[in-house]
């Protein structure tokens, strides 16, 4: 009897959590809708990528904010903290963790996101929804980092952590995620020139 309230009790909790999470959510989406057009079309285009919803997408966006800053995908990796740390002095060179350093909120999504590549490059009926209306290149992009961070991800897997590998594939996710931003902005700078 104790663990049935118990679980009933928890059983509530969660759709009490589950029924949060909507309006929150429609918050987000009406937010975007007063967003600069900049921000609205990197949006759009990063949800392109497996693994990034619109939340996911909002939260890159809002943390790196002009992603043509960063002049490279290093640079972006770097930002977000996704690169290992380096001990070096004269010929030696070690490498370790990642540091906990850089901004975590665009690193914990890259990594999130990982874990969709670990299954073979396809486009499902949501990824089908979410591209709709991206323009071609973005598509291709977003293909291509299929096709590259699934292989990585099957290359690394004989014998390693399976955190590591997923934190790899995550920093090379940032890079496609940088490459993508800066279709989107070029594009919707064009938009508003026109």
């Amino acid at each position: 009897m104790a663990q049935e309230s118990t679980r009933l009790d928890y059983l509530h909790e969660v759709e009490h959590m589950g029924e949060r999470v909507v309006p929150l959510e429609q918050a987000i989406v009406e937010a975007v809708k007063l967003a600069s057009p900049q921000l609205q079309e990197v949006v759009k285009d990063l949800q392109a990528l497996r693994g990034i919803a619109h939340v996911s997408a909002v939260t890159i966006a809002a943390e790196l904010g002009n992603i043509t800053r960063f002049e490279g995908a290093r640079q972006l990796m770097a930002y977000s903290g996704a690169v290992p740390m380096e001990d070096s002095s004269g010929e030696r060179r070690r490498r370790g963790s990642i540091p906990k350093s850089g901004n975590a909120h665009p690193r914990r999504i890259a990594v999130e996101a990982a874990w969709s590549y670990r299954l073979r490059p396809f486009v499902g009926p949501a990824l089908r929804k979410r591209k709709e209306g991206v323009p071609e290149e973005i598509e291709e992009i977003a293909w291509r980092a299929q096709h590259r961070l699934h292989k990585r991800s099957s290359r690394l897997a004989a014998g390693k952590d399976q955190r590591k590998i997923i934190t790899a594939v995550g920093r090379e996710l940032l890079g496609f995620v940088r490459a993508i931003g800066v279709k989107a902005e070029a594009a919707s700078k064009l938009r508003m020139a026109a």
